[in-house]
Order: C-alpha cells, then structure tokens, then sequence
C-alpha cells in the first residue's frame, strides 16, 4: 500500500468517484471531503500528505479552504479546477496552492502531479549533502527543514522551499526554466512555467528587501533564475 494519505475535496460525485477510483487502482490511501468545512476538519484531523482540492465548493470557496489549511499545515495542496483563468490560478496558487490542474483532465496526468509532488516530499525530507547551507543573512537548515533570514523563519510553502534549497545548491549558476520545472514539478508544461514566476515572485518577497535591487535570486529574463553569491 502507498505510504501517502490523500484528502479528496470534491462535491461533484461522479469526478470524486473517478479520482477515488484512480487512488484506490495506483495503491493510494485516501480520505473524501464534500465541502469546505469537512475538508478543514479532516485535513485537521488527520493530517492528509497531499490535498487534491475543487474550488468550487457549496458552502465556501476554495481559496478560503487553503488559507485556513496554510494556518497550520505546509502539506501540499493541488487544486482540481474548472477555473481556466490565469487570475484564478495566480489567487489559488499565491493562497498556498502547490499546483493546479484544470478540469477536464486525464487520470494519467492527474497521476503524474501525484508522482511529481511525492518527489518533492521525498526530496524536502531525504538526506543532504551539507546540514546547512549560508549565504549572507539566508541560512537553510536542510535537516530540519527551515530556512531563516536573519534570526527570523521564512514561513515557506513546500514549493518555495523546493526552489529555495535548488537554486541554492546551485548558487551562483543560471538554472534555466526547463530545469526548474523538470526538478520541481517532473515537467516542462507551460502551466508549469507559469507557475514557476508566481512562486518566484512569492519567493523573493519573502526574501528581498527591495524587489528593485534583488540580493538574493536574479531574473536572467527568457532564460531562467540564479541565486546571487554572497
């Protein structure tokens, strides 16, 4: 059986049915959620690896579900849309989403996130090859997870600390956009890319002083990102 424990919230039946279904095939424990409410009270209680997550729910909005979730809880959430906007995909994802799937989609894509996101999890909790890593007032410490500037702890979803610990072990080389997204999402889609520049953006507020300036992480504009050297 797979390790991980996957919260489903959807209330449309039959594509709750078709991802429960697709779990229970590919070896996944999983817990269900109708609404907002439900799925704040199992992702509490359980404390769920991965969240697949509708934002289209009857009793409050999606978004709602990841700020409250994001309150106490780092574990990835994908959002399971029918919102194709890029406005919505840029709320969800600077809400706290990890990543986000637009409905209809494939059981074989749905699958691959799924793998995409395992590797991350196992890449944030896997062994490193220095315990701490400094640049200036950044300090990641990988055996336990956490990166501060200063005294002060970066409140990091897990995708920003995935690209926070890449660039660094890559500090001062240009890592192109291609190899960001095969490492951090297992692919190149365009979504991924997309997505890339919200989480980097996030990213950097977190950690530059003026985004005018930039001390930590350059933008080589239609190539890719590197962290500076300190």
């Amino acid at each position: 059986m797979n390790k991980f424990t996957i919260l489903v919230v959807e209330d449309d039946k039959p594509v709750r049915n078709l991802i429960t279904a697709t779990l229970k095939t590919n070896n996944y424990k999983y817990l269900t959620a109708e609404n907002g409410a439900s799925a704040i009270s199992e992702a509490a209680s359980h404390n769920p690896d991965i969240i697949l997550l509708d934002l289209g729910l009857p009793d409050i909005d999606g978004t709602e579900v990841i700020k409250t979730v994001r309150e106490w809880s780092g574990a990835p959430i994908i959002v399971i849309s029918a919102r194709s906007e890029d406005a919505d995909k840029i709320d969800a994802l600077d809400c706290g989403a990890d990543d986000y799937l637009t409905k209809p989609f494939s059981v074989g894509e749905l699958l691959a996130r799924l793998r995409a996101t395992q590797r991350r999890l196992a890449f944030i909790s896997g062994p490193q090859t220095e315990s701490v890593f400094v640049n200036g007032n950044l300090k990641i410490d990988y055996a336990a997870g956490c990166a501060y500037l200063g005294d002060i702890e970066l409140k990091l979803t897990p995708i920003e600390y995935k690209l926070l610990c890449l660039l660094a072990k890559n500090v001062g080389k240009v890592l192109t956009h291609k190899f960001i997204t095969d490492a951090v999402w297992g692919n190149s889609w365009d979504n991924d890319v997309a997505s890339l520049r919200v989480f980097m953006a996030t990213l950097r507020k977190k950690l530059e002083q003026s985004s005018d300036s930039p001390q930590y992480i350059q933008t080589h504009i239609g190539i890719g990102y590197r962290m500076i050297k300190l």
